[in-house]
């Protein structure tokens, strides 16, 4: 599905479930991968994350650009359109938009980056595991106070 697809969508949901039209862009990003769409408040554009597509379907990528059309026809009629306003979740439930994306699949936990460097305190032995070279005159130990050396791991 392209752009000129989505934008078509959108205006089609729009008209069915709130009756008003969608007049501004709606397009994909693929750089969204943690959200399943935004609204943006300064130029009323939609952006909708192809990834939700791929990975749920239809019916789940319309329940996302529900949710984001809610925010959109609430702004513009200038009523509470943040998720924590009382306008924002009856909308929501009355047209069946989600309020949650689900989480993609490929998302999985990164490992972590190795450790190259140790901050040791000198008083109590605690070691502070450190990814970045640090100057250990700037900090103390937050157990006991007590001054920190570096070294290699």
């Amino acid at each position: 599905m392209n752009d000129e697809a989505l934008q078509m969508w959108v205006e089609k949901v729009s008209l069915n479930s709130f009756g008003l039209p969608f007049r501004h862009r709606a397009r994909f990003n693929r750089r969204l991968t943690a959200t399943g769409g935004r609204y943006f408040t300064k130029s009323h554009d939609i952006e909708i994350s192809p990834h939700q597509l791929e990975a749920f379907g239809i019916e789940e990528t319309e329940r996302i650009i529900k949710h984001e059309l809610c925010h959109y026809h609430l702004h513009i009629l200038k009523k509470g359109f943040r998720h924590r306003d009382a306008d924002f979740k009856e909308w929501l439930r009355k047209v069946g938009g989600s309020r949650y994306c689900q989480s993609l699949p490929q998302r999985a936990q990164r490992k972590p980056l190795p450790v190259k460097y140790k901050l040791i305190c000198r008083s109590c032995n605690l070691e502070y595991p450190r990814k970045r070279k640090v100057d250990p005159s700037r900090f103390l130990c937050g157990k006991c106070r007590g001054k920190l050396i570096l070294v290699n791991a």
